[in-house]
């Protein structure tokens, strides 16, 4: 007890500030670039009018910047200040100029902290002179507070003609290396960057600032005028020419503005650069956070009075308020598709031709997407380029293929029994038509496999069947050394004379017989106890193709064996399948083989020798 009376009864302390260090913190730390300096002095200025607006609506409105020979005036038909005003907001750094007496009811319309704001200005400053008269306490003199950037101020007053109107003037001198900073057309590229929606007259020199009202505020004669007049605005503040401008306009958040749809493809990953405005003044061009992931396709600016900034007002404060707006504007972006499906199909098109596998991408992650997108995202099927909502009403089962190279080889043959196949072998489709019954409930979706295109080819005649026997029977035994079965079928088209059959777990079964070849005797004996009953990878040859009929008329069975090899040679070309070495044998094998029946007749038939294998 006695200990912690003891300590109770010591006085506190009070913090030593580094004053210098604050500066460096603040002007060089806090913010991201030297510009923003302008930004804060144009806050200030616009603070102060504010606050002598919300006592004297008439008062004027007038904010002048003057550059020359590394030095800037700043002049305002603020509020202006006292010598107490000056201690208060100036020498006790952090003090935001909301909390003066008599300016509670229009906190909401002041932007930022004048103290903080100024030391802002040290980043190209190395001294700064404000200069100020009250217009709330007109008799009381003009107040004159100057600051280096070691810290160091002074505050004296001065005789009424040093400053005979009410308002404030800034004055800075640049720091060595920074007066490019302060010359006459970078302010005024920075004042018009940042200040051309701010509600005041302001002017550098004798050249505008502002340019009201907003391009999308202004009246056009016309949509097809409004449309032209945004896509110039977009080049002039982007770079780029947009597919489509989306109006956004919450006002019940305070939020004003237009989203331009980029013209080429980019990665959903890359986050766009949004320009916000706060009540006129931009505020950020990097304003990540302000749509949803998915809205990856536009580039949005706008003007707000709801959000909060961050400590440095270059970024949006994470908020509940931020959270609802960016669900809006998301709203307001699907709202646009959704009308570009009803009643602009052409543009819709040209956004998906650019832009389809970014929200293919997008649509695996947000259902919400996917049931906006559904009805409109292509997709390659035996049915034509269809999106999937159109082709899963016309097929009670959905099919797909994992690889195109899969849909390639059977796409024909599936299209010509009535299967309705999609290509999944795009980038994200496979796992977009597996993702359909989660936004489509009901739909059968399934990968189509070797055993759904076998049954639904028709079966030889059986009073063919014992006539090839000896065919198939030599056919087999030519591949069964590959793991492939062979089977006989009649389908269409007549032109493909045999089809390569297999699925996933055909494939793993050739991998794991591939593995087992190359292990040693341990591992060959475990990979060859995973082996399964039966190879599941199958050739399908056509018997109503005339070339199968001649080859199963064959009696000699090297002929035989040699013509299956060619076929199912052809069949993996053909499906643009992988080769093992082994395929790539039996192709030089069967070519050769070929060769020496064409060239020398049934009576050169037999092996190739090892010389010409090795061909």
């Amino acid at each position: 007890m006695d200990s912690q009376t003891s300590q109770s009864s010591q006085p506190p302390h009070t913090f030593q500030v580094d004053l210098r260090g604050l500066v460096d913190l603040l002007s060089h730390h806090l913010y991201s670039s030297p510009k923003v300096y302008l930004r804060e002095l144009l806050q200030n200025a616009v603070d102060a009018i504010t606050a002598r607006r919300a006592e004297e609506p008439d008062a004027p409105a007038r904010v002048r910047l003057f550059a020359a020979d590394g030095r800037l005036r700043v002049e305002d038909s603020g509020i202006g200040l006292t010598e107490a005003d000056v201690h208060s907001l100036l020498a006790t750094i952090g003090r935001s100029s909301k909390r003066a007496e008599g300016l509670q009811d229009v906190r909401s319309d002041f932007l930022g902290q004048f103290g903080i704001g100024l030391l802002a200005c040290f980043v190209v400053a190395e001294r700064i002179r404000v200069v100020s008269r009250s217009a709330r306490t007109p008799d009381a003199p003009p107040v004159e507070w100057t600051a280096r950037d070691d810290g160091s101020y002074t505050v004296r007053t001065l005789p009424h003609e040093e400053h005979p109107e009410p308002g404030t003037t800034v004055h800075l001198v640049a720091r060595a290396g920074a007066g490019e900073w302060l010359t006459e057309p970078r302010v005024l590229t920075l004042a018009r960057d940042f200040g051309s929606l701010l509600p005041y007259d302001v002017r550098v020199g004798d050249e505008a600032v502002t340019d009201l009202p907003a391009p999308w505020n202004r009246s056009y004669p016309s949509p097809v005028n409004r449309r032209v007049a945004l896509a110039r605005h977009c080049h002039e503040l982007f770079g780029f020419t947009p597919l489509d401008s989306v109006e956004l306009d919450l006002p019940v958040a305070g939020v004003r503005g237009v989203a331009y749809v980029l013209p080429s493809a980019v990665s959903p990953a890359q986050r766009g650069g949004h320009r916000v405005h706060l009540k006129g003044m931009l505020l950020t061009e990097r304003g990540e956070q302000l749509l949803p992931d998915w809205a990856f396709f536009v580039r949005c600016v706008l003007d707000t009075d709801s959000l909060r900034p961050t400590a440095s007002r270059e970024s949006l404060y994470e908020d509940e308020t931020l959270a609802a707006v960016r669900e809006a504007l998301g709203e307001r972006i699907r709202s646009w598709l959704t009308g570009l499906a009803a009643g602009d199909p052409q543009r819709l098109a040209a956004f998906l031709e650019v832009h389809h596998l970014g929200v293919k991408s997008l649509a695996r992650h947000d259902e919400e997407m996917l049931r906006t997108m559904l009805p409109w995202l292509p997709f390659e099927t035996t049915d034509g380029r269809l999106s999937l909502e159109e082709f899963a009403q016309r097929h009670p089962v959905v099919h797909f293929t994992r690889t195109v190279e899969e849909y390639r080889q059977v796409a024909p043959i599936a299209s010509a029994q009535g299967i309705g196949v999609v290509n999944g072998g795009y980038t994200y489709d496979s796992e977009l038509v597996e993702a359909l019954p989660s936004v489509r409930p009901g739909t059968v979706v399934a990968e189509l496999d070797a055993d759904t295109v076998t049954a639904h080819l028709d079966a030889v005649a059986p009073a063919d069947e014992p006539a090839l026997a000896g065919f198939l029977a030599a056919a087999r035994a030519t591949l069964e050394p590959l793991g492939c079965d062979v089977v006989l079928r009649a389908f269409h088209p007549l032109s493909v004379p045999a089809l390569h059959l297999d699925d996933r777990g055909a494939r793993h079964e050739q991998a794991r017989a591939q593995a087992e070849a190359q292990a040693d005797d341990l591992w060959a004996g475990v990979l060859g106890s995973l082996r399964g009953s039966a190879p599941r990878a199958r050739l399908v040859l056509n018997h109503l193709n005339p070339l199968i009929r001649r080859i199963s008329s064959l009696n000699d069975p090297e002929l035989i064996g040699t013509a299956t090899e060619s076929l199912y040679g052809q069949a993996l070309l053909m499906a643009q399948r992988p080769l093992r070495p082994a395929d790539s044998a039996l192709l030089n094998r069967a070519f050769i083989g070929l060769l020496e029946w064409a060239t020398h007749g049934e009576s050169a038939h037999g092996e190739p020798t090892e010389e010409q294998g090795g061909h």
